[in-house]
């Protein structure tokens, strides 16, 4: 590392960005606002950083990252778990926003985390559209546990709640459906993802919305990406237990319920499960197993933009 790499850390909060600067601990903060942000990027050129770290905070953190990378700033976004470990790795315990943007600018310089692409505008509508669907599903969900622990009087109005959003539901689909058919590299991906028996409409969107590096890493590491890549807890002659764990939450839960499908009606998944129950696995464990399966077999159609074969499937 040469004296003149300098990384960057930027803790985003709704009102304020807490900027940090190593080496030299330089530390500013600028508004979380348009002024704010094309401040901070005309700062960040005259800096010139090899990296500008941030972290994941649900979506705040876009606008930023955006900008960053219409200016042709490095940046990675990074999971705020790994940061919070790192930081009482090196004995930061006490937290404030100036605190976590020189956490994170060392952070940057000491792990050097591998700056993304940015998603484009399309994967983030379409991210948004998701997690719409999702906080649609949520309140008809609890609407409907409502409904049945309601007194009469007040089930009229549940009801009337539950259809509403019913109907809600049901325009998100299409409004999914739509942004799928308008864009032709999707309707492919769209295409190839649901050729799999089992592989519905939800997965394929989040898969595309939410894992934009499918089809472009390896098996390992795109398990270990959605945090269904088994962990070694080994230390001396102990071997403990394998764990999946971290990952994306709302790609692991969605690709869950899929593989739940899969295990009945995709003859590969089925018969893998199976051989991995009878050869004594609890049932949980060869379920995660499954999703890894079925995870590493859409990543290889991907990569080899090839439908559905259930002979190649056997060894991807």
């Amino acid at each position: 590392m040469t004296s003149e790499e300098r990384y960057v850390g930027i803790d985003v909060s709704k009102k304020l960005l807490d900027i940090a600067v190593r080496p030299g601990n330089e530390y500013w903060s600028v508004a979380n606002d348009e002024q704010g942000i094309d401040e901070l990027v005309s700062r960040l050129k005259s800096v010139g950083p090899r990296l500008v770290v941030l972290e994941a905070t649900g979506g705040l953190e876009l606008s930023v990252t955006a900008s960053l990378g219409a200016a042709g700033l490095p940046a990675a976004v990074v999971n705020p778990r790994q940061v919070r470990d790192f930081a009482r790795a090196i004995g930061q315990l006490a937290k404030t926003d100036r605190l976590d943007a020189h956490v994170l600018a060392r952070f940057g310089e000491m792990v050097q985390p591998t700056p993304r692409p940015l998603r484009d505008a399309e994967a983030e509508a379409l991210s948004a559209l998701l997690s719409r669907r999702r906080q649609v599903v949520g309140m008809l969900t609890a609407e409907k546990n409502r409904f049945h622990a309601a007194r009469p009087s007040v089930q009229r109005g549940i009801r009337q709640h539950i259809v509403w959003l019913e109907k809600s539901l049901a325009r998100l689909d299409d409004d999914l459906g739509g942004a799928l058919r308008e864009s032709p590299l999707w309707r492919e991906r769209d295409d190839l993802l649901r050729s799999v028996p089992g592989v519905g409409p939800v997965l394929s969107v989040t898969l595309l919305a939410e894992l934009p590096e499918l089809g472009t890493l390896n098996r390992k590491q795109i398990a270990s990406l959605v945090g269904v890549a088994p962990l070694n807890r080994d230390s001396g002659s102990l071997r403990g237990r394998r764990t999946v764990w971290a990952g994306r939450a709302r790609v692991r839960s969605t690709l869950y319920m899929a593989t739940l499908v899969a295990t009945r009606c995709t003859p590969v998944v089925r018969s893998f499960y199976q051989h991995l129950c009878t050869g004594g696995k609890a049932k949980k464990v060869a379920l995660t197993a499954c999703m890894r399966k079925l995870l590493t077999i859409l990543n290889s159609m991907l990569r080899n933009h090839t439908t559905w074969q259930p002979n190649h499937a056997l060894n991807a």
